[in-house]
């Protein structure tokens, strides 16, 4: 399968495969396959960041949105246990749907802000979702062309990691911590997005 191959994430996914084995091995077993795990993890995200995060339940919704994440990992564990590894069509179904995960998280926290008024930061939210989008699609846009573009700040696990500890944070009554998340994921996404644009740049220059 398909994941964003980031320091960090190749730090915590030995630990994390490990944990996730056992249920990987159950799902597995009952014959539910990897593209069904990847399905089920994105339509959880969407429903709790729609339905929690605007209702303010920040806490919650992160907690269970975090749940939902890992189904990122356990698609790829299900798909080792049972025999079948990774595919083409899984892959591309893979990295479709952490797009709609992503959007949906930025969704609810904007409808968060519209809700309490604050119509600054859910605009700064909405850079934040435009901004990730673009960060993912010039990666995908370069190698389409035969190019690189793994450069750059804040890449997915990155920009999960912030929002999400950020909203369970606020949640938790932490002042401030949700709107400097924002602002820090906002920049640096932008800052990334021209990372990329620089880097394939200077690559087709040299074709």
């Amino acid at each position: 399968m398909a994941y964003d191959r980031t320091a960090m994430l190749k730090l915590l996914r030995p630990a994390m495969t490990r944990i996730l084995t056992p249920l990987g091995r159950a799902l597995a077993g009952r014959g539910i396959g990897p593209d069904a795990v990847t399905a089920i993890g994105t339509l959880g995200t969407v429903v709790s960041a729609l339905l929690l995060f605007p209702l303010g339940h920040l806490t919650a919704g992160a907690l269970v949105i975090t749940v939902f994440v890992l189904f990122d990992l356990l698609d790829g564990v299900v798909a080792r246990l049972g025999g079948k590894g990774g595919s083409t069509w899984g892959a591309f179904l893979d990295s479709t749907l952490d797009r709609v995960a992503d959007a949906s998280i930025f969704a609810g926290l904007i409808l968060y802000f519209v809700a309490g008024g604050d119509t600054l930061m859910a605009a700064v939210t909405l850079v934040c979702l435009v901004a990730g989008a673009m960060v993912s699609y010039a990666k995908a846009r370069a190698e389409g062309l035969g190019l690189t573009a793994d450069v750059g700040l804040a890449e997915r696990p990155e920009r999960l990691v912030v929002a999400l500890v950020a909203a369970f944070l606020a949640g938790l009554g932490v002042p401030y911590v949700l709107a400097a998340g924002m602002w820090l994921l906002a920049v640096a996404s932008l800052i990334t997005v021209a990372q990329r644009v620089v880097a394939v740049y200077h690559q087709a220059r040299e074709t």
